[in-house]
């Protein structure tokens, strides 16, 4: 049986109906669905349309050239893998179509078995750096220090793997001594940062939120939240001190 694509779709734009009907069998073959045009303007209509997960790309279009297919996709924020087909193997063309934003180049005559192990690498390829993305996204807004994590998205805390139940005030106050952990942060700071300044010289304020922390964050663990006499506090890690 060939390698599953898990039914990944991909696009042919090529203008001879010999390569387009050969490479549109043998995708269809190996397990992709497959939709194919005769021209630059027809392919990138469908390339809109239909959201491809990859595009075979002739060069030398009857209307516009791959090229300026692949630029236009680009411009437009379509960053599908792109997969360029073509007669022309010069270094130069090579790399113009590259730095278009096209990401392999396959010259004409071709082995279908060679182009096929090239799409599927480019798919593997693709879908690591989607999870990548995707494992970035989720990673932005979420604080870690020592065993202490919080999450801004999610608006959670815990330590040690344990959930911490934290007022808004609590939370704002925790994320901002992470934010700055190892750092020691004046009570100005703290009460500008935190309260705003319809709170600035109060600082009791923020005596008492420490403590509240502390309460919720010491018994899981070390204490993390530390008193700089005379100036402030800061969040350090057991191996800061």
């Amino acid at each position: 049986m060939p390698e599953t694509a898990t039914r990944s779709h991909v696009l042919v734009i090529d203008d001879e109906p010999n390569i387009r009907d050969l490479v549109q069998a043998a995708l269809r073959f190996h397990g992709f669905s497959v939709s194919t045009a005769e021209t630059g303007g027809e392919g990138l209509a469908m390339a809109r349309d239909r959201h491809p997960d990859l595009i075979l790309l002739d060069v030398l279009l009857p209307d516009i050239s791959g090229f300026d297919v692949c630029r236009r996709l680009r411009d437009s924020g379509d960053d599908v893998p792109v997969i360029y087909l073509t007669a022309r193997d010069t270094p130069s063309d090579t790399v113009t179509g590259l730095s278009l934003g096209g990401d392999d180049y396959v010259t004409k005559p071709f082995s279908v078995e060679a182009l096929i192990a090239r799409v599927h690498a480019l798919l593997r390829r693709a879908r690591r750096d989607d999870g990548a993305a995707e494992a970035d996204r989720a990673e932005q807004g979420v604080l870690r220090v020592d065993d202490l994590e919080l999450n801004e998205r999610t608006w959670t805390v815990r330590r040690a793997g344990v959930a911490i139940e934290l007022s808004p005030t609590e939370f704002r106050l925790l994320a901002y001594l992470m934010s700055n952990a190892g750092q020691v942060l004046t009570r100005a700071q703290l009460l500008e940062n935190v309260w705003g300044w319809d709170y600035a010289g109060q600082s009791q304020i923020v005596e008492t939120y420490i403590s509240y922390l502390r309460r919720k964050l010491d018994p899981l663990g070390p204490a993390l939240i530390h008193t700089q006499r005379g100036v402030g506090y800061a969040l350090r890690t057991r191996d800061q001190g």
